[in-house]
């Protein structure tokens, strides 16, 4: 029954009629349920719960408690509570640390703007300060300026003397011969200040210019335009100058023609004064037209005068023009030793008036000596000579007679024999060359005479001039007796003593000087003209014009890198590099003996080989004179330190020793596109004391990279662009070169902030030498009889390699304009020897060997990337580098020597109150 009941609910009351609101009551009262049971249980029993739990918490056991609260000590015995715990008491610490430091941070930061507020107060006081100084400043300038306006010389112009108005009927000296510049020179047009400027006509104006021979006009006009005293301006003039000869004889005008045409040139003005009529010669025949000429208050420069004609003073012995459009080949002149040759003189000449009656009386050698002295000099002088021949004690050549027709000559002149050619042939083999004056005494110098001597210090034959009374030529200037015998012909007895007398030492010294005598005044065309107006300057005492300087050419390139100090720069062990300097650059002092130089020491000025024995005290400078260096932002070579007695001794670090007080020098650093290894370079150059300025001469046609950043090493670098890729840009003498100290260095050298300080001191105390640290020697190869580059390791060396040395600026100049163009010309071709070709001209200048310092024998950087001198055929290049060079010179000039400089604080280390007056040895 009870299943067929629930059958039927579950159907829906079907048995009983089917009723659903059955069914549905029943869920309805088990939903009902449901809900009130969980009622009970969610609100009754926690209520239970918390009951049950507190009244078990309550009993008497405290230990027994399970479920009420605890005190902290007893929460942190469980292990991971314990870590909270701690981290907790950890953060706490902390969070006060920080505290106190943010209130003290607060406290020094109100503290700091105190102090902010204050400079800020202390730096517009200083403004105001400076203010008012620079207002002091410029008061005190132009007080100084109107104090030495009122203490400066009043500057005008020299007496005049002649009238304003030229005057035709101004009175000439009663004779020609007595113009002097006293009374024949118009200094007002050559002030002191005015450079000399010389206006020179154009020939082809006139009409004895179509007369002129072709090459003299062509060589002439040549030099005019390159000469820096030439100007187009005749109105500011001070010399005005006409070329006349040589002519040529076939078109050679008459000489009233030549004398009117020279009386029309424009600026004449009456009489020609200040005008200078040049006639050079080509030819030993040159004839003395000028001679019949009424040439008024004018100078003359020619080779040939009589004593009536020639003025001391005023008119100029010139040399003949030999090689008239062209330079000399040096390696056709012969060596300068040995020094003795194989004859010891020689002579070669025809004079038709005096041979007959010298060849009627033969004499021997001792009665020539014993007999009486004849008439005519010359006849006893062939006698003397053949007798000297005949005897044998030497080997001598002489001939008075020629085997070919003799050239033309004046009246008792020895006409010269042969071609050219054949005569320095034997004038190479001949110690000494007899020049015989002319037999006329009025006769004071001849175009034969001039060119016997041209020919003789051309091949290295020492001049014997028979004759006290010739005029050689620019004698008013050139001491003769270092470079020639000037014998009086009574004494041709004795000439042969005398020319065996003279040693090695005097012969080569004399040699020389005739050497650098006709390379400086007589070589070439620009030689010539440039000796004439050199003399005419001289003696109206104007100084000599700055020699030009080359215009650097700047690259732009950023700076700005902060340059690190290299450990192995600043370690410089105990020694200190001297006092550091604080004050910015500052150049040499200037020249300042550019007006009294004119004045003083004329002769040492002309006949010193260019070179720092006459550089020192003074250097002077002309174009052509390199004896008279003169140049622009350098000071003399020794000035006395002001204050102080002397004698106590400075400690070696509280000076930088030598005479110039203050001197700073400057780097020149060649490079080729290795960008790295400079930049490396120039930061080991920061914080080198007494450093100028840097001066990289960019030897590349690449330009630097743009991005490339320069290093700051706190003095300017100056990075020049060059026109061409030569070594021979190491030497130039830039104009941003402002100390008269050069330090040299490659971009790869490494050098020590220590060793180049001593070299720079080193250098101070020895100016006139090439100071520097690798050394190299030469050799004689005996074998093959050449000379031999030389790099090994050695007690003695003869060079030092440019790469790492100090010179003088003098030297940039000698270098570039003075010293023959054939030796950089070689150092182009090989792109190697610059540093021998200048170890050479310091060592002709000065005839002293370099000086090395330091045991340094190299000075490479330490993994850069091969130079030059790493080639194969480096070597064999500065062989002939040093041949081709002594072939050039005429002699080695190189010099030997075991002198080395080390600093004795570089070996013992002093206390520095026992390191006084220690400085080399």
């Amino acid at each position: 029954e009870l299943m067929t009941g629930y059958t039927m609910l579950r159907n829906g009351g079907v048995g009983n009629g089917g009723q659903p609101w059955v069914l549905r009551w029943s869920s309805r009262i088990r939903l009902t349920w449901l809900s009130f049971t969980l009622f009970i249980i969610l609100v009754f029993f926690p209520l239970i719960a918390h009951y049950y739990l507190t009244t078990i918490d309550d009993a008497d056991d405290a230990g027994k408690r399970i479920f009420g609260p605890r005190t902290g000590n007893e929460l942190c015995e469980v292990k991971h509570v314990q870590d909270l715990c701690r981290i907790r008491e950890s953060v706490s610490e902390e969070l006060l640390q920080l505290e106190a430091k943010r209130q003290e941070l607060n406290s020094e930061i109100a503290k700091l703007n105190l102090k902010i507020e204050a400079c800020k107060k202390s730096i517009e006081n200083a403004k105001q300060d400076l203010l008012q100084l620079k207002n002091v400043i410029s008061q005190t300038e132009h007080s100084y300026k109107e104090l030495m306006a009122q203490n400066q010389p009043k500057l005008s112009l020299p007496i005049r003397l002649l009238p304003d108005k030229d005057d035709a009927t101004f009175p000439l000296p009663k004779s020609n011969r007595n113009c002097r510049l006293h009374n024949c020179f118009d200094y007002s047009r050559c002030p002191l200040t005015s450079g000399f400027p010389v206006y020179v006509y154009n020939s082809d104006d006139y009409p004895f210019g179509s007369s002129l021979d072709p090459l003299i006009k062509q060589a002439f006009e040549a030099t005019v335009r390159t000469n820096v005293y030439v100007t187009e301006n005749a109105n500011i003039a001070c010399v005005y100058i006409i070329l006349v000869g040589e002519m040529q004889e076939l078109v050679m005008p008459k000489p009233t023609e030549l004398e009117q045409q020279l009386h029309s040139l424009p600026y004449w003005r009456t009489d020609g004064h200040n005008h200078l009529i040049i006639n050079l010669s080509r030819k030993s025949e040159t004839q003395n037209f000028i001679y019949n000429i009424s040439t008024g208050r004018a100078m003359i420069a020619q080779s040939t005068f009589y004593d009536v004609q020639y003025r001391p003073g005023f008119d100029i012995v010139v040399s003949p023009l030999v090689h008239a459009m062209s330079e000399p080949n040096f390696l056709e002149i012969p060596p300068q030793v040995p020094v003795k040759r194989k004859y010891l003189f020689s002579f070669q000449g025809e004079k038709i008036e005096s041979l007959r009656s010298s060849l009627q009386e033969v004499r021997s050698f001792e009665e020539e000596i014993e007999g009486n002295a004849p008439a005519d000099y010359d006849d006893r002088i062939i006698t003397t000579l053949k007798a000297v021949q005949d005897s044998k004690l030497d080997f001598v050549l002489v001939e008075f007679t020629c085997k070919n027709q003799p050239k033309a000559s004046l009246p008792t002149e020895w006409a010269l024999c042969g071609e050219r050619d054949d005569r320095l042939e034997l004038l190479k083999l001949s110690t000494f060359a007899l020049i015989i004056t002319p037999g006329d005494t009025h006769l004071v110098i001849s175009a034969g005479c001039a060119m016997r001597l041209f020919e003789a210090l051309e091949v290295g034959a020492i001049p014997v001039v028979l004759g006290e009374q010739v005029q050689l030529p620019y004698n008013d200037v050139i001491r003769w007796n270092e470079a020639a015998l000037i014998i009086p012909k009574p004494r041709i007895t004795e000439v042969h003593f005398l020319l065996r007398s003279i040693s090695d030492n005097d012969l080569l010294a004399m040699r020389r000087q005739g050497r650098f005598l006709w390379e400086t005044y007589f070589s070439t065309s620009d030689n010539v003209f440039s000796t004439v107006l050199a003399i005419i300057r001289t003696r109206i005492q104007i100084p000599a014009a700055p020699i030009r300087e080359e215009t650097a050419v700047e690259i732009p390139h950023r700076s700005g890198k902060a340059a690190g100090t290299d450990p192995n720069m600043a370690d410089n062990g105990d020694l200190d590099l001297g006092p550091v300097e604080t004050e910015p650059p500052y150049a040499s002092p200037k020249y300042l003996r550019n007006f009294t130089l004119t004045a003083m020491d004329i002769y040492r000025n002309w006949n010193s080989a260019p070179g720092p024995f006459h550089l020192f005290p003074y250097t002077p400078f002309d174009p052509v004179l390199p004896s008279e260096a003169k140049f622009l932002g350098s000071g003399t070579g020794f000035r006395p330190i002001g204050g102080g007695a002397g004698g106590s001794g400075k400690e070696f670090q509280a000076a930088l020793g030598g005479n110039v007080p203050r001197e700073q020098f400057t780097v020149v650093m060649l490079t080729y596109e290795r960008e790295e290894v400079l930049m490396n370079s120039l930061e080991r150059l920061n914080g080198l004391p007494y450093l100028n300025k840097v001066v990289v001469v960019w030897n590349s046609p690449k330009l630097p990279s743009e991005d490339l950043l320069w290093p700051d090493i706190g003095v300017p670098i100056m990075v020049v662009r060059t026109e061409k890729n030569s070594l021979n840009n190491r030497f130039l003498p830039w104009d941003e070169i402002e100390t008269e100290a050069i330090l040299s260095i490659d971009d790869d050298a490494h050098l020590r902030h220590d060793e180049i300080m001593f070299g720079f001191r080193v250098w101070r105390e020895a100016r006139d030498r090439i100071v520097g640290f690798p050394g190299r020697y030469h050799a004689w190869d005996i074998p093959h009889q050449s000379w031999l580059y030389n790099s090994n390791y050695s007690c003695e060396l003869s060079m030092v390699l440019t790469g790492a040395a100090f010179f003088h600026k003098y030297y940039a100049y000698l270098y570039s304009y003075v010293m023959p163009q054939a030796i950089r010309d070689m150092v182009d071709e090989y792109i190697n020897c610059e540093d021998i070709a200048m170890n050479f001209l310091v060592s002709h200048l000065t005839r002293k060997p370099p000086i090395k310092v330091t045991s340094r024998w190299t000075f490479r950087c330490p993994g850069c990337p091969q130079a030059l001198s790493h080639d194969d055929s480096h070597f064999h290049e500065r062989h002939k580098c040093i041949n081709f060079f002594v072939k050039v010179y005429g002699y080695m000039p190189l010099l030997y020597t075991q002198f080395r400089v080390d600093s004795v604080l570089f070996k013992t280390r002093l206390p520095h109150d026992k390191t006084k007056c220690f400085k080399f040895i």
